[in-house]
C-alpha cells in the first residue's frame, strides 16, 4: 500500500511538470519590469532600457548617477514635456548634468509619452498607441531604478507643462510615492470646459484623440483625474508651483534659444500666449491650495514665456524643496 501511495504521487509529480512545459508558465505568473540593457553616454550619465509589461514596449530613461554612487540615494524623477523629450528635453536645455553632479540624488528622465499626459489610458489610440504610462511610472519603474542604483526608496518628481498637470495625477494615483511634487508651467485644473479644451489640444498637437485617455467630455473620467478637485488628498506631499506671466523676460534673447532666431520667435509667439494661460491655472491652483490650508511653495515669476530657460531656473530654485523632502527621515 506505501508502494502504491509514492507511485500515485510520482504519477502527479510528472504530470504537473510535465502541464508546465506544455503550458508555459505557471497560472497567475505575469512579466515583470526589467533592465534590457544601458550603456554609460559621454556626458557620464546612463541610458538605460526599461520593459514595461503595461505597454510592452522597451522605454529609454536617462540616470544621472548620485554624487556617491556607493552610497544609498534618494530619486527625483524630471518629466519631459509634450512631446516626450524629442523636441527638446532637459538633458539637451538644460544644466541638469552639471547642477546635480555634487549632489547626493539619482535623476531619473524618463523619454516618451508625447502627448499621454502620462496618463493610463482606456483605449489604445491608434496614432500614439497603448499608453500605459501612470503604471510604469508608479509601479514599475520605481522598483527596478531602486534595486539598480541603490535607490532609498524615497522620491520626488517634477515635470514642466504638460508634465505639470502629470506630476499631480501621477502623486494622487500612487500615494505616498514621492515625498514632494514640482510643476513648472503646468495646467493642472483639467475638468472644467477650458481644463478639457487645453487637454484636448495638447493631445491633439500630437495627432492623438483625448476620448481614449478619458472619454467623451461628460465621461466622470474627467473629474476622477483632476488634482484641482481632489486637491485635499494631496495633504503631507511637499509641492512646489511656478509660472511666468508670459511678458518676455530675460531669458528671452538670442543668446537664451542657443543662438537660434527660429526658437526665438517661438517663445515670442507662441510661448508668451501660452504661459499667460499657465498663470492663470497657476494661480487657480494657488488659491484652491490655500483654501484647503494646504502649504505650498508657489513663485508666480513677473515675467517669462514657456520655455527652458525658465524651467531650468524652476528646477534650481525647488532643489531645496526636493533635497529637504528626500532626505527627511
Amino acid at each position: 500500500m506505501f508502494g502504491r501511495a509514492v507511485g500515485v504521487r510520482v504519477v502527479v509529480a510528472v504530470s504537473v511538470v510535465l502541464a508546465g512545459l506544455v503550458l508555459g508558465a505557471p497560472a497567475g505568473a505575469e512579466p515583470r519590469a526589467r533592465i534590457e540593457d544601458q550603456r554609460v553616454e559621454p556626458d557620464h550619465t546612463i541610458d538605460v532600457g526599461v520593459y514595461s509589461p503595461a505597454m510592452d514596449i522597451v522605454t529609454r530613461v536617462r540616470v544621472l548617477r548620485a554624487a556617491d554612487p556607493k552610497a544609498p540615494a534618494p530619486t527625483l524623477y524630471l518629466l519631459n514635456g509634450v512631446g516626450g523629450g524629442a523636441d527638446g528635453n532637459w538633458l539637451d536645455r538644460t544644466d541638469v548634468v552639471e547642477f546635480f553632479k555634487d549632489k547626493q540624488v539619482n535623476v531619473v528622465i524618463p523619454f516618451g509619452g508625447a502627448g499621454s499626459y502620462f496618463a493610463d489610458w482606456r483605449t489604445d489610440d491608434p496614432v500614439l498607441g497603448k499608453q500605459r504610462w501612470t503604471t510604469f511610472l508608479t509601479k514599475e519603474l520605481p522598483p527596478v531604478i531602486d534595486a539598480e542604483f541603490g535607490g532609498t526608496g524615497a522620491n520626488a518628481i517634477a515635470g514642466l507643462s504638460m508634465a505639470g498637470t502629470s506630476v499631480f495625477q501621477l502623486a494622487l494615483a500612487e500615494p505616498g510615492l514621492y515625498r514632494a511634487i514640482g510643476s513648472y508651467s503646468g495646467c493642472v485644473r483639467t475638468s472644467d470646459p477650458r481644463g478639457q479644451a487645453i487637454v484636448r489640444t495638447v493631445v491633439g498637437s500630437r495627432l492623438g484623440n483625448a476620448a481614449n485617455m478619458w472619454g467623451p467630455p461628460t465621461d466622470p473620467a474627467w473629474s476622477a483625474n483632476d488634482p484641482y478637485l481632489h486637491a485635499e488628498a494631496l495633504r503631507g506631499t511637499d509641492v512646489y508651483i511656478s509660472s511666468g506671466t508670459g511678458i518676455p523676460g530675460p531669458y528671452d534673447t538670442i543668446t537664451a534659444a542657443q543662438g537660434d532666431p527660429a526658437q526665438l520667435t517661438m517663445q515670442l509667439l507662441f510661448g508668451a500666449g501660452l504661459e499667460a494661460v499657465t498663470n492663470l491655472c497657476t494661480q487657480q491652483l494657488r488659491d484652491r491650495l490655500q483654501s484647503l490650508g494646504i502649504p505650498a511653495t508657489v513663485d508666480m515669476r513677473p515675467n517669462g514665456t514657456h520655455s527652458w530657460g525658465y524651467w531650468e531656473q524652476d528646477m534650481h530654485k525647488s532643489w531645496p524643496v526636493f533635497e529637504a523632502a528626500l532626505h527627511r527621515a
